[in-house]
């Protein structure tokens, strides 16, 4: 190879191992941007999904993918360190007698690069350069990390899922409750300790999106714990509290919960992009997303919010 070839080969492979650890890192340990490697994989996924024909194809979305996301990391890593690699094929590695002719092609730099990456460690082609013998344990520390991070990230999904489905439950038996005509339904307003425990949960909620965007890619094929059939449901749970003027207990922690219930649209606005004007407008829209609202759905969409509802956070000019 011409010394500019292997430059460019060299710095090629160094910028997809620096893009590929970065996105690891902004999405494990950060807050991973809204246009970075990992939510643009993430959205294209869940956007073919939307698209495919059957009932059930967005609950294949978030699983498929984490498994994008991981895949691209390994392809990224796997492909910068070939890339580096390549230059120094053949000289720079001894190669075991039995594999007759020498590989001087990016596919032998790739298969290296793999096995070093995976830490298998076949033991048929060794680095004999110094440099490659520090760059291939350094690779294989990197593949270690990467199955290491990559099921942490995957068990700390499950909870942020649990979470989320109990109080989507919760919040559906509040609404069977008050439509069962054979059920005396419950008080109005609540126990204001029952809108103080909504709002820290739906907080949480909240901050699981900050935490783990991919999570809101996670749908639920059960409408019982699906999130978004049920937050047009509790913010009109939010704004009966806030009317009672004669419980000022209920007022007050209606109001905590409509302005949790406001700050969750207009996370959700941001990392998502939904549309709407309202905090109405877009826990509906957010319901459409995910299949559970609008006409056919077997959900009941609520009406228009009453006059003077309130808007989002940044448009109720308070």
């Amino acid at each position: 190879m011409t010394p500019t070839s292997v430059v460019l080969s060299s710095g090629v492979g160094v910028a997809l191992i620096a893009t590929a650890l970065f996105d690891v890192f902004a999405t494990l340990f950060s807050h991973p941007r809204r246009h970075s490697l990992s939510r643009t994989e993430i959205s294209a996924t869940w956007s073919v999904c939307h698209h495919l024909p059957g009932s059930r194809t967005l609950a294949l979305a978030g699983p498929l993918s984490f498994l994008v996301v991981v895949a691209s990391w390994t392809t990224f890593l796997g492909f910068g360190w070939a890339l580096v690699y390549w230059p120094w094929m053949p000289e720079g590695f001894l190669h075991a007698t039995e594999l007759g002719a020498v590989g001087t092609s990016l596919l032998d730099a790739l298969s290296f690069s793999l096995v070093t990456l995976s830490t298998l460690g076949y033991g048929d082609v060794s680095p004999a350069h110094g440099l490659l013998r520090l760059a291939a344990p350094l690779e294989a520390l990197l593949g270690l990390g990467l199955l290491t991070a990559s099921v942490s990230w995957l068990l700390s999904i499950f909870p942020v899922l649990s979470r989320r489905r109990a109080l989507a439950y919760e919040i559906r038996l509040l609404q069977e409750v008050g439509n069962d005509s054979a059920d005396p339904g419950p008080p109005e307003p609540l126990p204001p300790s029952v809108y103080a425990d909504l709002t820290s949960r739906l907080v949480a909620s909240e901050r699981d999106l900050v935490t783990f965007p991919i999570t809101y890619y996670f749908h639920d094929d059960d409408v019982r714990f699906a999130l978004p059939a049920v937050m047009s449901h509790l913010l009109d749970l939010a704004e009966q509290a806030r009317r009672q003027s004669t419980c000022p207990d209920a007022h007050f922690h209606g109001g905590l919960l409509l302005r949790a219930i406001d700050d969750f649209a207009a996370g959700i606005v941001g990392r998502f992009g939904l549309p709407g004007d309202s905090t109405r407008d877009v826990l509906e829209a957010y319901a459409r997303d995910h299949a559970v609202g609008g006409v056919g759905s077997g959900i009941d969409t609520p009406g228009p919010p009453p006059p003077g509802g309130h808007r989002l956070p940044e448009d109720r000019g308070s």
